[in-house]
């Protein structure tokens, strides 16, 4: 297991052959801010998000657009998404046309848009959307409102997935959707200033997260969950050197649907765990559930391998999530209701494999959890 090596060649830019023209690949980073006004935190998101490069031109092409769908036109951008959860909660949507981007496609990789960038050590951007452009262009998918930023950030530690993104498979596009979380713990730095409100945004109380997805269509269902603001219940200390990662739902392979499976990492204290089916040797199973009441989305994902066994509880209120607006390659809309948050509370039970049973290791209390399930309906 690397938890603490990135890897760049996973990183760089992954449209390329059949996703060229029918594919998607987006850098997403969260973390948290400090209003310079009253002092009160806020989580925020940016994503770089590439659609369909080989069908780009001088123009942004839309897949919602009424027209383009009656033509089987596929969409065609480079869509930037920020925001932020809780109070005030917005996703805000900024497109771009091929022809008006920079993009270095190897490793270590680059994107420039006018002055939207973003690299393995900075991001910088704009956004802005009027309640008029909202209410007018369903298109762009996007509320109102706007947000500036200049980040820089450093990333600690790593899940580098296993076989499922290797180069062999990522060359024959094996999976619908590939997965890589270069920085499940990643410092940032910087501001941040949305609709008027400046924040701060300082590496020791950043918690923040980086991570990467491509391919030519979207899991149904769609799980994930990561943190790395976290505390020991046993001994009452924070967990400074932790972090854990869970995310999946449905692989598809060559077409083929497996049954319901999640990828799990954490990293706690300098000791690994990893709860991944593409190494069989390891034993890993996972049970997991998702729910929603009428102001919560709940989960439930319980991880084991030859070793160990790690149980994962964790709820978001809604009034604090978003509904997140993607659209697939083909220019289908299947998720709509993918809920996505980052103010999520949990639980962590982590406990060892003995010859006498279970040894609980520790239990954890894990906050500011970016979160996030749907199914297509």
């Amino acid at each position: 297991m690397s938890f603490n090596v990135q890897n760049r060649t996973r990183n760089s830019f992954m449209l390329t052959g059949q996703f060229a023209d029918e594919g998607y690949d987006w850098w997403w980073h969260s973390f948290t801010g400090v209003s310079d006004r009253t002092g009160r935190e806020k989580q925020f998101f940016i994503e770089y998000f590439t659609c369909n490069p080989e069908l780009g031109g001088d123009k942004p092409i839309f897949g919602q657009l009424p027209e383009n769908r009656e033509l089987h036109r596929f969409p065609s951008y480079v869509m930037v998404k920020a925001g932020c959860w809780g109070e005030g909660k917005c996703q805000l949507h900024r497109f771009f046309a091929w022809d008006d981007v920079e993009l270095h496609k190897g490793a270590p990789y680059s994107i420039k848009a006018f002055d939207c960038t973003a690299s393995d050590e900075r991001l910088t951007g704009s956004v802005s959307v009027t309640p008029a452009e909202s209410k007018a262009h369903p298109e762009y998918m996007s509320d109102s409102g706007e947000m500036e930023w200049d980040v820089r950030l450093s990333k600690i530690t790593a899940f580098n997935v296993g076989y499922g993104a290797s180069a062999p498979l990522r060359a024959v596009k094996a999976f619908d959707m590939y997965w890589h979380a270069d920085g499940m713990k990643t410092l940032y730095d910087g501001y941040v200033i949305i609709n008027g409100e400046r924040y701060t945004v300082t590496p020791e109380r950043s918690f923040g997260y980086a991570d990467k997805n491509w391919g030519c269509d979207f899991t149904s269902p769609w799980v994930w969950l990561s943190s790395n603001c976290m505390r020991s219940m046993i001994t009452g200390k924070p967990l400074y050197d932790s972090v854990f990662d869970i995310g999946g739902g449905c692989p598809v392979v060559f077409g083929i649907p497996l049954e319901r499976k999640l990828l799990g990492a954490f990293w706690y204290e300098g000791t690994p765990y990893e709860f991944n089916f593409s190494k069989p040797w390891t034993g890993t199973r996972t049970k997991f559930r998702a729910k929603e009441t009428d102001d919560e989305v709940y989960w439930y994902v319980r991880q084991e391998n030859l070793t160990a066994v790690m149980t994962t509880k964790v709820k978001c209120r809604k009034e604090d999530m978003l509904l997140v607006n993607y659209e697939a390659p083909d220019g289908s809309k299947r998720h709509n209701r993918l809920w996505n948050g980052g103010n999520g509370i949990g639980e962590i039970t982590l406990c060892s494999k003995t010859s006498h049973g279970l040894m609980l290791t520790d239990k954890i209390q894990a906050k500011r959890i970016g979160c996030e399930y749907g199914e297509y309906c």
